[in-house]
């Protein structure tokens, strides 16, 4: 990347810009830890590229960067792959040009999350420039390209590397895009679990004019998926929602009018709360299943196919979450509300080696037509940034 194009890391608008403009729609690259190696180098970041293979997965890049040998060791945490762009004729303004408009950026990335990667970069600049290299600790960014993907080859294998080598994270902020409806309205300080279970049923095809010779699996399928909805799961717990479960597909692959199949597929996923670990809530769905399914009698059966793809996480209220609260309070005079509600992300992981909260942008537009974040949140969000690593590396 040419020097003319590369902005003044202590702008977080016009680096965000930069950073949509590279195209790093999962899992390429794309320029965007390149950019982000051009400015952390000159202030002192040892950047590393952390790039991985597995075999049926997609190579994916990845950077590390830090600053600082000893003492306490904060880190930011991010991805700069962003999703699919989708319909591009439904873009008001082009999703990689970055444009600013009304007193917003506009682009593919601008929320979830390369405003919050620049924003980690500004803060840790202007807090380097302040305070000097030698500060007394480290700060480093983890910034994986595989967030929006399968998250095989990423923050996963990152985090292992490091514990390889004898390298502990003492606190941790993921800059997902948590605000709800106003900048600082929200900080999550746990997720759901998420659990995906593909469901097999099978019965005896036959001609639909002599039903005593079949046994449908649609009609079969119908009582089982009665028997996981029919009733809530559980009532949630003292952090967390409700323990939720949704079908997202039902395919009998029967373009047939006359024949009932032999088999049908099914797939639900499944938000759990913390009552309940993905295998204790396995073990408790297969029972509903299989109590509605001997019920009907007859010779239908059920097979399983079963992904986990992250289990409940929470990180109790203590001097992490006080230390994020405190900086919002008093940047954006906002109370931010602590949640465990939305989606899972990256802390899923990071979760197992220190503690971890998420703290971003407004979510609105992430995932949409016309993504788009606030410039004063932007700035708000840098400043909050910069607040948190002034007062962790105080004493």
């Amino acid at each position: 990347m040419p020097d003319t194009l590369v902005p003044s890391v202590t702008d977080v608008v016009e680096l965000t810009r930069a950073l949509v403009r590279c195209e790093s729609v999962t899992p390429r690259e794309a320029g965007a830890l390149q950019l982000l190696e051009r400015i952390l180098t000159p202030l002192g970041f040892r950047c590393e590229r952390m790039d991985f293979a597995q075999v049926g997965t997609d190579d994916v890049a990845n950077l590390y960067a830090r600053i600082g040998t000893g003492g306490k060791h904060f880190c930011f945490a991010g991805h700069s792959d962003v999703v699919p762009v989708g319909d591009l004729s439904s873009w008001t303004i082009g999703p990689f040009a970055a444009e600013l408009s009304g007193g917003y950026l506009f682009g593919r990335g601008a929320a979830d999350m390369k405003g919050a990667i620049a924003a980690f970069a500004d803060a840790s600049a202007r807090f380097v420039a302040r305070r000097g290299r030698d500060f007394g600790g480290s700060i480093s960014l983890l910034i994986t390209g595989d967030e929006e993907g399968p998250a095989v080859n990423g923050t996963v294998k990152m985090l292992e590397r490091l514990a390889e080598r004898g390298e502990a994270i003492d606190g941790c902020v993921v800059g997902e895009p948590t605000s709800a409806k106003r900048f600082g309205d929200m900080i999550k300080i746990g997720r759901r679990g998420s659990m995906t279970v593909d469901m097999t049923v099978r019965g005896v095809q036959g001609h639909v004019a002599y039903p005593e010779r079949l046994d449908n699996p649609i009609h079969r399928l119908a009582a089982l998926i009665e028997a996981l909805v029919r009733e809530p799961i559980d009532q949630g717990s003292m952090h967390f929602q409700p323990t939720s479960l949704q079908f997202t597909t039902v395919d009998a692959g029967n373009k047939a009018t006359n024949i009932a199949p032999g088999v049908v597929a099914a797939r639900f996923n499944t938000r759990f709360n913390d009552r309940w670990s993905s295998e204790t809530l396995l073990t408790h769905l297969q029972e509903r299943i299989e109590r509605a399914n001997a019920a009907l009698g007859g010779n239908g059966t059920v097979a399983y196919k079963v992904e986990v793809s992250g289990e409940s996480f929470y990180t109790p209220p203590g001097p992490l979450s006080d230390l994020v609260a405190g900086a919002v309070r008093d940047v954006a005079g906002v109370d931010p509300e602590l949640s465990t509600t939305g989606g899972t992300s990256d802390a899923r992981f990071i979760r197992r080696y220190c503690p971890v909260l998420e703290f971003g942008l407004v979510g609105e537009s992430m995932h949409k037509v016309d993504e788009k974040s606030a410039i004063a949140d932007l700035r708000m969000l840098a400043r909050v940034y910069e607040t948190v690593l002034d007062r962790y590396f105080a004493t």
